[in-house]
């Protein structure tokens, strides 16, 4: 038993021995370095979940804002063939009286109104005629010659466009002239469209 003791003993020495002695300076160093590091981490972390937080909130708010782009733009649709409508029964030179003058006058109140709820939510129409060609706006269909205008002006409006905030919902389709003086460009792609926005 006491072999064994002793033993035991001198194999305990031996691990003490073994074991290189600790630098207390040594020691502090190396815990600095990593309180170090795990703050660079902590607040990488901190400033990725900052990110992760205004990127969420920028999402959110687009997809409020354009949540409806695909319904408006079908409503759009419906209110091109309402103007359609009522531009038909304009050309056609009839006098409207009694009944048919009733419905013509409902068909331009009904147009009124979806006009208002598209604005409502968002939705609004714009007329660029007079204004400078923006191909960001504007779909050209057509060029237009005519040597009293300025050349790359809109001299016709198809089908007016339409903008959802800030985002084009749908491109105006027009005519653009061609073969007069060149238009000095606009400063912004904004203001060709506040531009035209009224005939």
């Amino acid at each position: 038993m006491t072999d064994t003791a002793a033993n035991n003993n001198q194999a305990a020495d031996a691990q003490t021995a073994a074991a290189p002695a600790t630098d207390p300076a040594q020691d502090a160093a190396s815990l600095a370095k990593e309180v170090a590091e795990l703050k660079d981490r902590v607040l990488r972390t901190l400033a990725e979940m900052e990110n992760l937080r205004r990127r969420t909130e920028r999402e959110i708010a687009d997809s409020r804002t354009y949540a409806i782009t695909g319904f408006a733009r079908d409503l759009v649709g419906v209110s091109d063939n309402i103007r359609r409508a009522l531009d038909a029964v304009g050309d056609s030179g009839i006098v409207l009286e009694g009944p048919a003058k009733a419905l013509v006058d409902g068909v331009e109140l009904t147009e009124r109104e979806l006009l208002k709820v598209l604005e409502k939510n968002g939705v609004k129409k714009f007329d660029p005629y007079g204004a400078k060609f923006d191909p960001n706006l504007h779909q050209a269909m057509f060029e237009v010659p005519d040597a009293n205008v300025p050349s790359g002006s809109v001299v016709q409006v198809v089908q007016p466009g339409y903008m959802l905030a800030d985002r084009v919902l749908r491109p105006a389709s027009v005519g653009v002239s061609k073969g007069g003086p060149r238009v000095a460009p606009t400063p912004t792609a904004s203001g060709a469209a506040a531009g035209g926005a009224g005939k």
